[in-house]
């Protein structure tokens, strides 16, 4: 059982590291102190949510179709290794930098989630992610799906609260492009590894 949370929770944060839109609006919450909080649990409680919807489907799905875990097993493998072979690309060109958006931040909680309601679930890669990619490597751990799934969610509880509330510490750090180097080397890494176990499963 603990293999499998800890499995869970090292794709969660692979997945989630790179900085995207939904990531980049975190931290420049966190940067400003406003709503910081609000946001993480959002950010937290989606990814919980679309995460259990991948296991949960994708259980069902592979009791009716029982050739469907390899051919997700290898869909996997092949997603993550492009993954990481992006984020060794992204960190040879090493061009990234964050600047959090000028003007005023939103004043209101309600127009603050809404934004990130928006980023969060009309990005089609959250779906990828989360109900896809999580749900799929989930199946490799038949009996302990649940166990993987709490890893998975508690990893990206913990990243957002590290992101929103660290990026005090974090903004002067992400406006250097060798941090982002850094950066995607470890995701590189985190992928390479997690397909590797998966096509070894």
């Amino acid at each position: 059982m603990f293999a499998a949370a800890v499995s869970g929770f090292k794709l969660t944060i692979g997945l989630i590291m790179a900085i995207g839109a939904q990531n980049a609006f975190v931290l420049r919450q966190g940067l400003r102190r406003e709503h910081v909080l609000l946001c993480v649990l959002f950010c937290a409680a989606s990814d919980a949510i679309l995460i259990a919807a991948g296991i949960v489907g994708l259980s069902a799905a592979n009791a009716a179709f029982p050739w469907l875990g390899d051919a997700l097993r290898w869909g996997g493998v092949a997603f993550l290794t492009v993954y990481a072979l992006r984020a060794l690309w992204s960190a040879w060109r090493g061009q990234q930098a964050l600047t959090p958006a000028s003007g005023a931040a939103p004043s209101s909680a309600w127009r603050v989630i809404a934004i990130l309601a928006a980023i969060t679930w009309l990005n089609p890669h959250v779906y990828l992610d989360t109900v896809v990619l999580i749900g799929s490597v989930a199946s490799q751990f038949p009996g302990r799906e649940l166990a993987f799934g709490i890893g998975a969610a508690c990893g990206s509880l913990i990243f957002f609260l590290s992101l929103g509330f660290g990026a005090r510490l974090l903004g002067p750090i992400f406006a250097r492009p060798a941090a982002w180097r850094v950066l995607d080397l470890a995701v590189a890494g985190i992928m390479g590894a997690i397909a590797f176990d998966l096509a070894m499963a």
